[in-house]
């Protein structure tokens, strides 16, 4: 199916499915076989479904990648690329500039704030927010219900880019629900982030940080609990009445 409005000097390739209602800016390009759900907006200079390239020295694995998916009621900002291999879910926004590399799955109304870098192999989870100029690196889990403030960072190389033990060791942070994520923080290596745990801004997170609780400095040391009136969700998983 075409799509209901069409900028000037689109490029759909071949087999990609458009649902109805679909918005198209100008100079959007879309790869083969990308399927886009209903009521989806594009803004203007999107590609869509591009394949990963590498660099001589990478040792990133691509293999076959299924096509990109994007759910219904999405809105794409200007200047976004989605990689192959990836999963929008429904009625997601993914603000202008922003990237989403391949093998991620994106939950219902997840936001990715602009210029935000969503790298391979991530998971978030639904009604997450990742503001402004958010890094996550690769294999970075987040669950639903997560809040990361402007400007953060997530590392996944224990061995920063020396020894051949780095490839076995490379794991990105897992941030648990309804955790908090303060501006200009960097989280580690493998660190978790506990349930509702909230990390200040401009932490330096070293090691687990426990559920319900506050960690600040550098390097990040639980300071308190987080108020019960800021909870999400009790200790049980169910939320909060």
């Amino acid at each position: 199916m075409k799509p209901t409005e069409q900028g000037m000097h689109c490029v759909i390739a071949e087999g990609v499915e458009i649902g109805r209602n679909v918005i198209l800016g100008h100079h959007v390009i879309i790869h083969p076989h990308v399927i886009i759900e209903d009521n989806v907006v594009i803004g203007d200079g999107v590609i869509l479904g591009k394949t990963p390239s590498k660099s001589k020295t990478s040792t990133l694995k691509t293999g076959d990648l299924m096509p990109l998916k994007i759910g219904q009621g999405t809105v794409v900002g200007a200047q976004v690329i989605l990689y192959r291999g990836s999963t929008i879910g429904p009625e997601s926004f993914i603000a202008d500039q922003a990237v989403v590399r391949e093998r991620c799955q994106l939950g219902t109304r997840v936001v990715i704030g602009q210029r935000s870098t969503v790298e391979n192999d991530c998971q978030i989870g639904d009604y997450t927010k990742l503001q402004t100029a958010v890094y996550l690196t690769a294999t970075t889990i987040v669950e639903d219900h997560v809040f990361i403030a402007p400007m953060v960072t997530t590392t996944n190389d224990p061995y920063v880019a020396r020894t051949e033990a780095r490839h076995a060791a490379m794991q990105g942070p897992i941030i648990h629900r309804g955790a908090r994520i303060g501006g200009g923080a960097v989280l580690l290596p493998g660190v978790h982030i506990g349930q509702e745990a909230l990390v200040a801004a401009g932490a330096v997170v070293t090691r687990d940080v426990p559920p319900y609780r506050l960690v600040m400095g550098v390097p990040a040391r639980v300071v308190r609990q987080v108020p019960e009136e800021q909870w999400l969700f009790l200790p049980d998983g169910q939320p909060m009445e």
